[in-house]
């Protein structure tokens, strides 16, 4: 069997007196996609930060976390990234006030070769407008460039939060078709809600409730099963069918 390319052992994160995260255990397979599932505040951005290096600084992180053998908590973010662990946020965090292509080119490695091919094969929108403000951009777009910068470059992992979050129906599709794609030469660690877009991309599933690992195992048996996914999530697993959630019908793009 394949080591893991993630192993998340009994991490604890403690922002502000809330013990957010409470001994979470967890591994990533070295190919496809692993979805981190749960309901709204049960930690599941706090446990990608933390994997990232991205806690508060008022924050307290204990336990273990190896991308391979390499221990991640010791090290800070700058260098985490260098070392090929990608991370897309969940608020885009573009740079309002730069263009797509400045945007871009702040995200190339020391180093390394910047695959704008790659990038603008998957968004030749962001080609198209390179020269527009990225805060002028819409929802859907701003996403793109989030997605983009990241596949600038090589990556052993990458970690995304909540891509089609708020996006407009044809957007999600399209940023699930790419996270299809990227998916097969590079694993992914996802957090999402859409659970249309989980059955489509997720093959590992780990669901967190109350800080800690409720469930863990194949994706495609949690979401068969009605029962479980609405313990776990609060939604039927028939409402996976649905790839657009209401919230992403507010946004357009």
């Amino acid at each position: 069997m394949s080591q893991p390319v993630l192993t998340v052992d009994d991490l604890s994160v403690r922002i502000a007196g809330l013990h957010i995260l409470q001994g979470v255990s967890f591994t990533v397979a070295p190919t496809g996609v692993t979805v981190l599932l749960g309901r709204n505040g049960v930690g599941k951005t706090t446990t990608l930060r933390a994997v990232v290096g991205l806690t508060p600084r008022n924050g307290e992180v204990d336990g273990t976390v190896r991308m391979g053998e390499q221990s991640l908590l010791d090290r800070p973010t700058h260098r985490l990234v260098r070392g090929g662990l990608g991370y897309v946020p969940e608020d885009r965090c573009v740079f309002a006030g730069l263009t797509v292509a400045e945007n871009l080119r702040l995200a190339e490695r020391r180093g390394s070769t910047p695959a704008y091919d790659r990038v603008f094969a998957l968004f030749p929108e962001l080609d198209r407008r390179s020269r527009q403000r990225a805060g002028s951009l819409s929802g859907g777009q701003q996403q793109m460039l989030a997605i983009g910068r990241v596949l600038l470059n090589d990556n052993r992992l990458l970690l995304v939060d909540e891509p089609t979050k708020g996006l407009a129906p044809k957007v999600v599709t399209e940023v699930a078709e790419v996270l299809e794609r990227v998916a097969e030469s590079v694993p992914v660690l996802l957090v999402e809600q859409n659970l249309a877009v989980v059955r489509r991309l997720a093959r590992d599933a780990v669901v967190l409730a109350a800080g800690k690992v409720a469930w863990a195992g194949d994706a495609q048996e949690l979401l068969s099963e009605t029962a479980l996914t609405r313990s776990l999530l609060g939604v039927g697993s028939a409402e996976a069918h649905d790839a657009t959630p209401a919230a992403a019908r507010k946004d357009g793009h």
